[in-house]
């Protein structure tokens, strides 16, 4: 798997991580590391197909098995890296295969979805965001 760009060209001649970040639990995570509040879901595959294509509010889906559900924990193992967390159970990941891939998406407990909408952001507009501060 390649990374998607510019996230990869940061990694290997900026920075691999850093304490300062968008993810107040803890800054930009280093490429294969996870938050310490990551759901233990088996192995990461970050080169298998992301399952997602559009935003999916599983909470409000009746047909997700809310203790064990294969199809929540792909969106968790599949297709992306993990950029960081935010309070404790929402993660920002960048999206490494598929349509969508090079879009930052937020996952979380209660779904997932591409930051700030439909029309996502990739990792420079995601990092320049929280750069200036605003939210």
């Amino acid at each position: 798997m390649t990374l998607p760009e510019p996230y990869r060209t940061f990694v290997a001649e900026i920075s691999n991580g850093c304490s300062l970040g968008p993810a107040e639990d803890g800054g930009l995570q280093p490429l294969g590391w996870l938050p310490e509040s990551w759901p233990d879901l088996g192995p990461r595959q970050p080169g298998e197909l992301f399952p997602l294509e559009a935003a999916w509010p599983w909470e409000d889906d009746e047909t997700v098995d809310p203790e064990d559900d294969p199809r929540t924990d792909a969106v968790y193992t599949r297709g992306s890296i993990v950029l960081g967390s935010e309070d404790g159970q929402s993660f920002w990941v960048l999206v490494t295969t598929g349509p969508r891939r090079g879009e930052v998406w937020m996952v979380s407990d209660v779904g997932a979805g591409p930051v700030p909408g439909d029309d996502a952001w990739g990792f420079e507009q995601w990092v320049r965001h929280w750069y200036s501060g605003n939210d």
